[in-house]
């Protein structure tokens, strides 16, 4: 019985090692404002207003440092009409000229989290404010107030609460610990450490029989040649006697990574970008701050990512011959952690959102399409004091809209029907969604794949597709121009189809269709195949665009659903257009009042929240904005999860459970699903995929496991 369990642990194990292979990493791209105009120089005098450049910033691309509580921004990125500040070559078509494109980050002087002591632990005064900088979309601290040339990234500013029982530590970014190595609750001190990667860095007696019953540890170090910078201070707040242990409570971590320094000079180059200036800043009334721009000529052509800086991108529309040009600024992230899509901030005021102030909705770049929109609808005051959004008076809308293929499929697919060029597609929460039905949004699956990716498959190889699914190539047929094609899902069998590449074309589009939740005959999967041809050792099929929805796994929407604070009132036609054409989708409003409190997140649906500043004390402005969070998997660094609020025996940090105790370190490791999007090939150029192992590799292995323990043991 012993070997037969062994026997089936094993194969559990082989199993939990092919599904970890299995998984990829996904990524989030956070859109800026979309521009169009019939070149670069037509788009900077439309948009420019009374300046000579258009403006990303803050306020209209999410991407860029923003401190909500404070109202502050830091970066800037221009494109002028003319280069090198005015002198230099115009703009021409979809070229830059030579210091066109320019950026900006400025120095801000910002509050801590938390109000600390007034001095440190060794009686020395200590500020209330510090230093940050946005730089490239990303927070950091200026070593020296006036001058940006030594950044170092902030890690933590934060309020939340722990508690440490002696020996415990509590895990801070980038493999920073803080310890309590020993506590004296009747001397009311407390000898904490702190450490990287297990190494001592400095400790300090924190004593808390001062007047204020709390004490600071504020400690500074020499970094990259500036001496006494304040690099880390946390605040304990009390010590006692728990159950078993002495504790310690904390409240506030601010800390930078000083052991990790960006060090920026003149003429030092970040992408395309050079360094121009570290210093005052004469477009921001000489405030302190880095000047970047263009060393060469940038061409925003068509159809393409033209690579700026640090993760900062513009991408283009794929627009047909003599249509007008469209592109707007984006940040891509592929490093696993939870993202935040952020929308205009709004000030005493009511909001609204639509693709072209919230990155999070659905939007088309190619064909410059959209969907959805959030209004709040009340006339009344809108401020902390009346931030009441009575029911209905939040509406969401979500309309239908049509879209091309992202290639051109034939025009008949292999068994010679015609099929179509267009299909419908309505955001959802800020996902893509397709209509079983062209007019009536009451029945949704997910687009899960619209690309014109290239991938080669050689004779029973697979290509990994999103939530399970599979596309296998199981015979090739070079001499005969075929491929025999197997659609699957966790390893069970969808349907297969003959791809015959003989017509004219010299291609085939295999189109599968299925009845789905009652509708007949909806196409749920579609792929391009374009050659056949041997390779060196095998046969090998390319194929080129494959578009597919999540057709097992379909949201029905009725009216008076919920979805969080929202209720549908309407599924179908919702009015006419500009052209009188009729337009259909779904209509939601808040089914009961919602308040916006200060310092608060307030969920509306499927992941969209309100975030409200924190304001000063007397301070009546009500400060928000929408966002959506998205996430990457994979291991995160380790970083503090908040535990505000909680008992303080629920915060005790260990690596041990005792009785009812909670004992764990706080930190954020529960990344969200995402989905596992194809692998593409480098390029354009085709590469061989290898065969996924399948569920098959696991049986097999627990069989000849089985087979071993039945031998040995007869």
């Amino acid at each position: 019985m012993k070997r037969l369990t062994a026997t089936l642990m094993a194969a559990l194990m082989v199993l939990t090692v092919f599904a970890g292979v299995a998984s990829a990493a996904d990524t989030v791209e956070v859109r800026g404002p979309v521009y169009n105009g019939s070149s670069v120089s037509d788009i900077v005098d439309s948009y420019s207003g009374s300046s000579n450049y258009i403006e990303m910033n803050a306020t209209n691309f999410a991407g860029f440092y923003y401190d909500l509580d404070d109202g502050l921004e830091s970066e800037y990125l221009r494109i002028y009409n003319k280069g090198k500040e005015g002198i230099g070559e115009n703009l021409s078509g979809d070229k830059i000229p030579e210091g066109a494109l320019v950026y900006y980050s400025v120095i801000n002087e910002t509050d801590f989290e938390i109000t600390y002591n007034n001095n440190d632990t060794d009686g020395d005064p200590i500020r209330s404010q510090y230093p940050v900088i946005g730089f490239f979309a990303e927070e950091y601290v200026p070593l020296k107030n006036t001058t940006p040339d030594k950044l170092a990234k902030l890690l933590l500013d934060n309020d939340d609460k722990y508690t440490l029982r002696t020996g415990s530590a509590l895990e801070l970014p980038n493999g920073y610990e803080l310890t309590a190595k020993q506590i004296d609750v009747e001397g009311d001190k407390v000898w904490m450490e702190l450490s990287k990667d297990g190494e001592f860095i400095e400790d300090q007696v924190v004593d808390l029989t001062g007047t204020t019953g709390s004490a600071t540890w504020s400690y500074e170090e020499d970094v990259a040649g500036e001496d006494d910078v304040e690099v880390f201070r946390v605040r304990v707040t009390d010590v006692f006697q728990g159950q078993v242990d002495s504790l310690a409570v904390i409240e506030g971590v601010w800390m930078i990574d000083y052991m990790n320094v960006v060090e920026i000079d003149d003429d030092d180059t970040f992408g395309e970008l050079e360094v121009q200036t570290t210093g005052k800043l004469s477009e921001f009334n000489n405030a302190y701050g880095i000047k970047m721009w263009n060393d060469n000529s940038m061409t925003l052509d068509e159809d393409d990512t033209e690579k700026i800086a640090e993760g900062l991108a513009f991408k283009t529309a794929d627009v047909e011959s003599g249509d007008v040009m469209r592109f707007y600024l984006m940040k891509e992230y592929t490093e696993p952690g939870t993202y935040e899509i952020r929308g205009q901030v709004f000030e005493d005021e009511p909001g609204s959102w639509t693709y072209a102030n919230f990155a999070g909705f659905y939007y088309d770049l190619d064909d410059n399409l959209t969907s959805e929109s959030l209004i709040i609808t009340t006339s009344a005051p809108f401020n902390l004091q009346s931030s009441k959004i009575d029911k209905d008076e939040l509406v969401y809308y979500a309309n239908i809209t049509e879209t091309g293929f992202e290639i051109e499929y034939n025009e008949v697919d292999t068994d010679g029907d015609p099929i179509r060029d267009k299909y419908p597609v309505i955001g959802l929460f800020a996902e893509a969604y397709v209509p079983l039905k062209n007019d009536t949004p009451d029945l949704l699956a997910k687009l899960i794949l619209d690309n014109d990716d290239k991938y080669t498959l050689r004779t029973g190889s697979a290509l990994e597709l999103p939530n399970g699914y599979e596309l296998t190539a199981k015979q090739i047929d070079v001499e005969g121009d075929k491929v025999w094609m197997e659609l699957s899902k966790d390893g069970e069998f969808i349907e297969d189809q003959v791809v015959d590449l003989t017509g004219t074309t010299g291609s085939a589009t295999w189109s599968y269709e299925e009845d789905v939740a009652g509708e007949d005959d909806v196409e749920v999967f579609r792929v391009r195949v374009t050659d056949v041809f041997q390779g060196q050792v095998d046969s090998l099929a390319v194929i080129e665009g494959v578009w597919m929805i999540d057709y097992m796994n379909v949201v029905e929407i009725d009216d008076d659903d919920t979805f969080g604070e929202l209720e549908v009132q309407t599924t179908g036609k919702l009015g006419n257009d500009a052209a009188g054409n009729p337009v259909y989708g779904i209509k939601m409003t808040n089914d009961n009042s919602i308040t916006l409190d200060e310092d608060d997140t307030e969920e509306i649906a499927e992941g969209l929240a309100f975030k409200t500043a924190d304001v000063e004390s007397g301070n009546d402005t009500l400060r928000y904005y929408l966002y959506k969070e998205v996430t990457i998997e994979g291991e995160e660094t380790t970083q503090p999860d908040e535990e505000e609020d909680m008992d303080e025996e629920e915060q005790v940090t260990d690596n041990e459970t005792e009785g009812n105790d909670t004992v764990e370190t706080p930190v954020d490791e529960t990344p969200d699903e995402t989905e596992e999007p194809p692998v593409e090939d480098e390029g354009n150029e085709t590469t061989d995929e290898e065969p996924v192992p399948g569920f098959e590799a696991v049986f097999a292995v627990a069989g000849l496991l089985a087979v071993a323990y039945l031998v040995r043991r007869n």
